[in-house]
């Protein structure tokens, strides 16, 4: 006969054995229900995928739900460049920031200040990067580019853009200082300039005109280096050009602004689903100068015999191009005028341990 005791011990032993299967067929279910749910988000995307061109245009676009603040720590910096239409780009990012879970941050400059010290450098890649609680975030701010690998950031931030046509920056921002904006119609600035047109300032070689001052979107992109500001530095120009596609994720065109914030939508959605249905609706502004006249045609050979006006042109084209190879490769047009999304060219195989 077996004695009472080894009778305890052996239930107690065949009652932890069956606790301990039951735990793992539990855990083994939760992992099955999970794999499923996996699945059938997976068998989502691919009856998406397969849907025809026309119907993955950018509005259709669900990436964003279930976003919220501080799911991801990714930063956006906007290096604006004055006059190039950066206040309606300005008002979209504001404006999608609380629908998109975002925060918008403007970066003031002290003094109309276009570069900062290497010590405010370090601090603001320290502060930006490390700022948990207003993360993802989007800056935007009149500073030159920030050569951010040579700070030790582990998060490299995420670098956009606009350029200008150099010559219709220039004049847009002589008028501006002059006549203001169908926003800000009067300028303090007015008073200590002359109410002369640009035609009338390049016939008698003024200040304001001098072809020296569109010497500014080469030196935005080439960065905090004193010889980028050295008006028609070729070293500059070409710094500036290997920047752009080195560090710039995009750079767009004042002159095709609705192309440049479609790509913006299907590239970063995270920060710019919506925005071209905004653009397109009119709830964004694009300011415009006031009373600005454009130029004769003997101003516009006058600047262009300037070398500073055919570097600054020969770095708009540059970017112009490449912006253009960008969108032909993600977009094509359909029948009804939307762009649309090439699909994808890649897929994921042959995958090891399974």
């Amino acid at each position: 006969m077996i004695p009472p005791r080894q009778v305890t011990f052996g239930l107690l032993g065949i009652t932890v054995f069956i606790s301990l299967i039951c735990l793992h067929l539990l855990t083994e279910l939760s992992q099955l229900d999970g794999a499923r749910q996996k699945l059938e988000r997976a068998v989502v995307r691919l009856q998406e995928e397969k849907l025809p061109m026309s119907s993955r245009h950018l509005s259709s676009s669900n990436d964003q739900e279930g976003a919220e603040f501080g799911d991801d720590d990714s930063v956006v910096i906007y290096n604006r460049v004055p006059k190039t239409g950066s206040t309606t780009l300005a008002g979209i990012m504001y404006s999608l920031c609380n629908t998109n879970k975002y925060f918008v941050i403007h970066i003031g400059m002290f003094h109309s200040a276009k570069t900062i010290s290497l010590s405010d450098q370090m601090r603001f890649l320290h502060n930006i990067t490390t700022w948990q609680e207003k993360k993802p975030a989007l800056y935007h701010g009149h500073i030159a580019f920030i050569d951010y690998s040579k700070f030790g950031v582990k998060r490299k931030p995420i670098f956009i853009n606009m350029v200008r046509d150099p010559l219709a920056r220039l004049i847009s921002f002589y008028y501006f200082t002059r006549n203001g904006d169908d926003i800000r119609p009067s300028r303090e600035r007015q008073k200590d300039r002359t109410m002369e047109t640009f035609d009338e300032c390049v016939e008698r070689d003024g200040d304001d005109c001098d072809p020296v001052n569109l010497w500014l979107q080469i030196p935005y992109f080439c960065g905090h280096i004193a010889e980028c500001w050295i008006p028609g530095s070729e070293w500059a120009l070409n710094k500036a050009k290997q920047n752009v596609l080195r560090h710039y994720l995009l750079v767009g065109l004042t002159e095709e602004m609705e192309d440049f914030i479609t790509v913006l939508e299907a590239v970063l959605p995270r920060f710019f689903k919506g925005a071209l249905t905004l653009y397109k609706n009119g709830n964004s502004h694009l300011r415009k100068t006031a009373q600005k006249l454009p130029p004769k045609p003997e101003t516009i050979s006058k600047i262009h015999e300037s070398p500073i006006w055919q570097m600054e042109n020969d770095f708009y084209e540059f970017v112009r191009d490449h912006f253009h190879y960008i969108k032909d490769q993600l977009f094509e047009t359909d029948e009804f005028g939307r762009s649309v999304e090439r699909g994808h060219r890649f897929q994921y195989e042959k995958i090891r341990p399974s």
